[in-house]
């Protein structure tokens, strides 16, 4: 079916429903835009094109004044055609008609009767239209018309008092009329709506319906209105209230003046706060400069609001406030000592820096300290203790995650709500310009399209730079010189090179056993009990029990676990207390935990083997790895079986790692008269490589010695010693080559009982540095080839 047979189809319901008459009539055509003319309705016309100048012409010479008007659908069309108009208009009788000096014909109009248009005729000059007059279908007898009539009037009314562009005059006229048809054309005339909307209005020939749909948008108009009203009252109250504040500032300044008073307002204020602030020149002529610009601003705009704010941050910055250094070697030991056990290395690191500082104090550059270690070994504490052994404010400032490089350099001031960067943010709030500052995780920094803050990092540690801070807030330089700066990073290969090399890093090493049990005596314990509101005769963890803790319930470089863990124990004593005196049982004086009874607090032990062999075997070996939580160990296990010669390597294992296997066993299989394997057919083996935990990534090449060993026990059928780890490089030529984290992997190899660790000989250097108490109980052997290692771990029976 065409869209010109769905018309007409509609068309004649219309013709149907409307009772439209089958005389049809012809008369000229004025199309109309931006109007609905209604029945009874008088209303001026401004006719300008030519066709509708020419039908009005027609209408009053030869149609007995009479003409067709219909109004457009879409206003831009010139010349429309019988698609482009309503089909529901009205017969008008032209009273007068005046040709006004543009050129435009301003005519007044009645309208007489709805017409339904049946075809568009197109004469010469202008058109003509066949057309139906339209019966209305009224119905005097309804009972409901009057109280609808009545409902139209009211809210009628209500909509012109609520109408700024409609006279109350208007009213007067619809008083006296009670024809309802007549009373709903009057009212719908004089509705401001979209054309839509009055045209459905015109086309509803059924009066009831009719004043039903004007009721209807009568109700939405009003409720519109009043909401415009609600609107405007309250802007216009602000305003009164704005030009009331003005005026009456104005009168008390002018009082002022006439009585010889001083005025002294809030820019008198500013400016007294201004000079008292000891700035530097420069910041002191910028603050005076925005301090003239706000006065000559309205005191409630937005921009003074702004500048207010730069003014206070101004006043409010430290410019001249420090604290006294108070370097006293023998106090910052004993602070560090009382705060942390162990980390021999690093506080005696931090007393020379202090030292330092002391003795050439003004001469010597800041240098900035970065302490790098696992988690839980005490980087963010020894920060703390710092600023607590010299006297200074502490002010800690996390950068991980930080992607903005605004979080450091801060926003310029045409952002709204823009703010200085964090490092002055943390200045002001301490009060001082020498405080002592804690960039934790700087090794977790991040970069995306709002810049790199470790680009912006750059500066402020740069004891040639920072003395010139400037933030883009600010807008002035900020001497960040006397600022101790202290960074944390648990990694070093992820803080960028630059940044990296205007720090001086100090390595913490993850803690042993008996470490772990001094910071579990001394610090965690009592810590715990007061954060659980325990006295010391109320729980006693004996110290067989405190180190069962350590070696079953925690594996880690740090001691958050084994803090957790302390405080497990704590919160059940505590809820047992607790509920021994609510229920007036009264609870024993004392609960001692012991190795016994530790499962009734910790349950089961959750560190579960690692899979240490427990004797000699063949194809398994234990390897050393460095993890950014500390050391730890890998077992590496292999298997041979029919095949064509290929590797299998399983476990999650990194390419640099999957390189090193391949590369061990082209070592042996280039060396095997040397290494008495000559007899292995390779080409009828496949060798399987795998490394327990496969949902842990793996990788690196410290592994190749060990994968070597491993490779070698597998093919010859000879045992591997289970009391040995080793870590190291290979080459295809069987050197080893040293590696990185020798420190964390003997901690590690001393946590699990190796009682023999192979390193490089290139690692002799890091063993030296390493204190007697952490190699002590461990054999050390250094080697320089593969074949070296195969010798000490691999024979025959293992031993």
């Amino acid at each position: 079916m065409t869209k010109d047979t769905v018309e007409k189809d509609q068309m004649n319901d219309l013709k149907e429903d409307t009772g439209a008459k089958d005389e049809k009539t012809v008369l000229p055509l004025l199309p109309v835009r931006d109007i609905v003319l209604f029945p009874g309705v008088v209303t001026p016309l401004f006719v300008g094109r030519a066709r509708s100048k020419k039908a009005l012409e027609w209408a009053l010479n030869n149609g007995d004044r009479k003409i067709c008007i219909v109004t457009q659908k879409d206003v831009n069309i010139e010349e429309p055609s019988l698609d482009d108009l309503y089909k529901v208009g009205v017969i008008a009788n032209v009273l007068q008609m005046v040709r006004l000096p543009d050129g435009t014909v301003k005519v007044l109009v009645e309208g007489v009767k709805r017409i339904y248009v049946e075809e568009l005729i197109d004469s010469d000059d202008f058109y003509m239209c066949s057309y139906k007059q339209i019966d209305e279908l009224e119905n005097q007898d309804d009972e409901s018309l009057e109280p609808l009539k009545r409902s139209v009037l009211n809210q009628f009314e209500r909509y012109v008092s609520l109408h700024p562009r409609i006279p109350p005059e208007i009213l007067m006229t619809l008083s006296d009329v009670e024809d309802p048809s007549q009373l709903a054309d009057l009212v719908a005339s004089h509705l401001m709506v979209k054309i839509k909307e009055r045209q459905d209005i015109l086309e509803s020939v059924d009066v009831k319906e009719r004043l039903e749909k004007i009721l209807k948008v009568l109700f939405q108009e009003i409720e519109l209105l009043q909401l415009e009203l609600s609107i405007q009252e309250k802007v216009k109250q602000q305003l009164e209230k704005s030009q009331k504040e003005y005026y009456l500032r104005e009168q008390l300044r002018i009082i002022q003046n006439e009585l010889g008073q001083e005025e002294y307002s809030e820019i008198e204020q500013l400016r007294k706060s201004i000079l008292d602030a000891k700035m530097p020149p420069e910041a002191q002529e910028k603050a005076l400069h925005e301090l003239e610009r706000m006065a000559k601003m309205p005191p409630l705009s937005a921009e003074a609001t702004v500048v207010r704010t730069y003014i206070d941050w101004l006043i409010n910055m430290p410019w001249e406030k420090r604290t006294r250094d108070t370097v006293d070697i023998r106090l910052a030991k004993k602070v560090l000592d009382e705060d942390h056990y162990g980390l021999d290395e690093a506080k005696e690191r931090i007393l020379e820096f202090l030292a330092v500082r002391k003795r050439a104090s003004g001469r010597v550059k800041s240098q900035v300290l970065c302490f790098v270690g696992p988690p839980g070994v005490g980087k963010t504490s020894l920060g703390r203790s710092i600023a607590k052994a010299t006297g200074r404010k502490f002010a800690n400032m996390s950068l991980g995650g930080i992607r903005d490089e605004a979080e450091i350099r801060g926003h310029r001031r045409t952002y709204i709500g823009s703010l200085p960067g964090r490092i002055i943010q943390k200045i002001r709030q301490v009060g001082t310009k020498n405080p002592v500052i804690l960039l934790d995780e700087i090794d977790k920094i991040g970069a995306d399209f709002r810049g790199d803050p470790a680009a912006a990092l750059l500066e402020v540690l740069d004891p040639e730079q920072n003395y010139a801070f400037t933030d883009h807030f600010l807008e002035v330089p900020f001497d960040l010189s006397n600022v101790m700066f202290i960074t944390t990073a648990n990694v070093v290969h992820t803080i960028p090179k630059p940044l990296l090399d205007r720090m001086e890093v100090i390595k913490l090493p993850g803690y042993v056993m008996e470490e772990k049990y001094q910071i579990a005596k001394r610090h965690l314990i009592p810590k715990v009990l007061k954060e659980h509101g325990l006295s010391e005769k109320e729980l006693i963890i004996l110290p067989t029990a405190i180190k069962r803790i350590i070696s079953d319930y925690t594996k880690e470089a740090g001691v958050r676990e084994l803090e957790r863990q302390l405080a497990k124990i704590a919160r059940k004593v505590t809820k047992r207390i607790v509920e021994s005196e609510q229920s007036n049982k009264g609870a024993s004086a004392t609960e001692k935990i012991g190795v016994k009874n530790l499962r009734k607090y910790l349950g089961v032990p959750r560190n579960y083997d690692t899979g240490i062999p427990r004797e000699p075997q063949v194809g398994a070996m234990v390897g050393l790895a460095w993890t950014q939580f500390g050391g730890d160990i890998l077992i590496i296990e292999a298997v041979t079986m029919r095949g064509k010669g290929n590797i299998i390597l399983t476990g999650n294992l990194g390419e640099v790692m999957q390189e090193s296997a391949r590369a061990a066993l082209s070592y042996l299989k280039s060396h095997s008269d040397e290494l008495n394997i000559k007899d292995v057919k390779w080409d009828e083996i496949d060798i399987h490589v795998h490394v327990p935990e496969g949902a842990i990534p793996k990788d690196g090449p410290s592994a190749g010695v060990a994968l070597a060993t491993v490779l070698y026990s597998v093919v010859s059928g000879k045992r591997i010693r289970n009391d040995v780890a080793i870590t190291g490089e290979t080459t295809l030529r069987g050197m080893v080559l040293p590696v990185g984290g020798i420190r964390e992997k003997i901690l590690a190899a001393k946590r699990y009982g190796i009682k023999e660790v192979l390193l490089p000989e290139g690692n002799k250097v890091d063993v030296e540095e390493m204190p007697q108490w952490a190699i002590k109980g461990l054999k050390i052997t250094f080697i320089g080839e593969v074949s070296e290692a195969i010798n000490r771990c691999v024979s025959d029976n293992g031993k």
